[in-house]
């Protein structure tokens, strides 16, 4: 099959619409129990894994990662809480990585990696596990290797470039993807509404306030509108913020109960926040560090 990576082509394609859920979808009292990837996917849970481990592997050995076990320890805190909660049927690894870029991004596997100039942009301990709990779906969705199923070999090969773009509302997500062929830009589109709506899930019941999600992706996403006001919104990796936030804000309130008491933050979330920013202070005074491309290994 030839995939067409002209602008027309890419201007062609829809927006992406909010999906039918199944009942099972909706039933927060059946998660732990229900398999959400239910797209043909050729990697079995053990190939995923092993993947998994040679992709974060050859990420790992070109990236800076925050070497601050207090705040590893927290962040793994937090996403433990959220994956005893969840659909994932792989564990839960998340690394911090030493950067100011505004990003974050899940490997096969489990693998999460948030960046400090991520973190740093939050408000409280709801809207880090909101980060978390987003990955955490996507590992419960398996939604990189389900992508490769759908993909052929020229697809594939972008997929790591997709995981790994900064988020709206970073000074380096200007740039706009032209090169992505259209029809793999709609499916990572319909991964990312996946996403929000079995992330939010998790996020409620693990203890926290879902409102806090509906936060987080209005500040984040919306603040890159500006800069990025000339682009098409077909053109991103995520779907629009009025979509994402009309799809959240009725999930939340069809079928997440109201109750009293959710966690919003903690003293535990200043304190984490406090040291990351000393962390940037300290990182202003030294040199920066050109890393290496990474290379992707055959991921048949």
């Amino acid at each position: 099959m030839t995939v067409c990576l002209c602008v027309s082509c890419v201007f062609a394609s829809p927006l992406p619409q909010t999906k039918k859920r199944s009942q099972s979808d909706a039933d927060i009292n059946a998660i732990g129990h229900r398999h959400i990837d239910r797209d043909e996917n050729s990697y079995s849970l053990d190939k995923e894994k092993r993947l998994g481990v040679v992709l974060s592997e050859a990420f790992e050995r070109s990236s800076r990662l925050l070497n601050d076990p207090a705040v590893t320890e927290y962040i793994d805190k937090v996403a433990q809480n959220v994956a005893k909660n969840s659909d994932a049927r792989l564990p839960i690894v998340v690394q911090v990585i030493d950067s100011d870029v505004s990003n974050a991004f899940t490997l096969p596997g489990g693998y999460q990696y948030v960046n400090r100039g991520l973190l740093l942009r939050l408000e409280g301990e709801a809207e880090l596990a909101s980060v978390l709990a987003r990955g955490v779906a996507h590992t419960s969705l398996r939604s990189a290797t389900n992508a490769a199923t759908r993909g052929e070999a020229t697809q594939l090969a972008m997929i790591p470039l997709m995981l790994s773009m900064p988020w709206p509302g970073d000074s380096s997500a200007n740039a706009t993807p032209f090169a992505i062929p259209s029809s793999l830009l709609k499916l990572r589109q319909d991964d990312e509404l996946d996403a929000d709506y079995f992330g939010v899930q998790y996020l409620y019941k693990a203890g926290y306030d879902p409102n806090c999600f509906t936060s987080f992706v209005q500040r984040i996403w919306a603040s890159g509108t500006s800069s990025t006001r000339k682009s098409p919104k077909v053109l991103s990796f995520y779907p629009p913020v009025d979509i994402r936030l009309a799809a959240l804000q009725n999930e939340i309130s069809e079928i997440l109960p109201s109750r009293d008491g959710a966690n919003v933050s903690t003293s535990e979330f200043d304190a984490f926040l406090e040291r990351l920013r000393a962390r940037k202070s300290e990182g202003e005074k030294r040199p920066t560090m050109r890393t290496s491309s990474h290379t992707i290994p055959n991921l048949h």
